[in-house]
């Protein structure tokens, strides 16, 4: 991989690297107070991949006998989102050839920010750029978070409200997003949806049921709107 391409995807991701290390650190220093060595940090940060979810499935696998069906749909519930990601794509990562595997497993919140701007591709390979800035991603994401399990090894450190890191990452991203969006109507549908799951099924169980909510809920807004297009055509 020629040099130029390294050197544009490592600027386009330093703003990815400024965040993934420390949020890295943050999954380690957890893992590391829930007994986890290094080893398993580092297997389901290359494995896995999915910094929610491994946060999310740090009290999975600590807490005990969880039923594999609360695991699965867990998993598919939280990671919904990747597969409205991945459509979007399709296009982008056609004829990538042997990258294309590589590609749809690290295709992250943040990796899919930036591989899905417009791209200049003027001297350098796209499918390369897309691969570098996938790889150097991840690279970010697995070294924080052994340098986190690490620092949990030899430091005294307390975690008590570290693991809110990952929630203060989606409030700014909630926030961004509310003030750059033209309409804010998923936001709200979001947010009021959450609300009410919790208040009806409590702080434990709320989360799958708020997501099948939200799902149903912008599913029919999307199919009245395309309803009353085809109509006014």
């Amino acid at each position: 991989m020629r040099l130029n391409v390294l050197k544009k995807s490592f600027i386009a991701t330093i703003p990815v690297l400024a965040g993934y290390v420390f949020l890295g650190i943050a999954f380690g220093l957890v893992m590391n107070f829930k007994g986890f060595g290094v080893l398993w940090v580092l297997a389901m940060s290359v494995f896995i991949y999915a910094g929610s979810m491994q946060f999310v499935a740090v009290d999975l696998i600590s807490g005990g006998a969880v039923p594999l069906i609360t695991v699965v749909l867990t998993t598919i519930m939280v990671n919904a989102r990747h597969i409205f990601y991945g459509i979007s794509m399709i296009d982008r990562y056609k004829n990538t050839g042997w990258r294309k595997p590589y590609l749809i497993f690290a295709l992250t919140d943040e990796t899919y920010s930036l591989v899905c701007q417009n791209y200049d591709g003027e001297r350098i390979d796209e499918h390369d750029y897309y691969f570098c800035v996938s790889l150097l991603d991840q690279i970010y994401w697995v070294s924080g978070s052994v340098i986190g399990v690490l620092l949990g090894e030899f430091l005294p450190f307390t975690i008590i409200g570290i693991d809110f890191a990952l929630t203060a990452l989606f409030v700014t991203v909630f926030c961004d997003q509310w003030l750059s969006g033209g309409s804010h109507f998923a936001a709200v549908v979001g947010v009021l949806s959450s609300v009410l799951c919790l208040i009806v099924f409590g702080a434990d169980t709320f989360l799958i049921p708020s997501m099948i909510l939200i799902f149903a809920v912008l599913s029919l807004a999307r199919f009245l709107t395309h309803r009353r297009e085809a109509h006014d055509e």
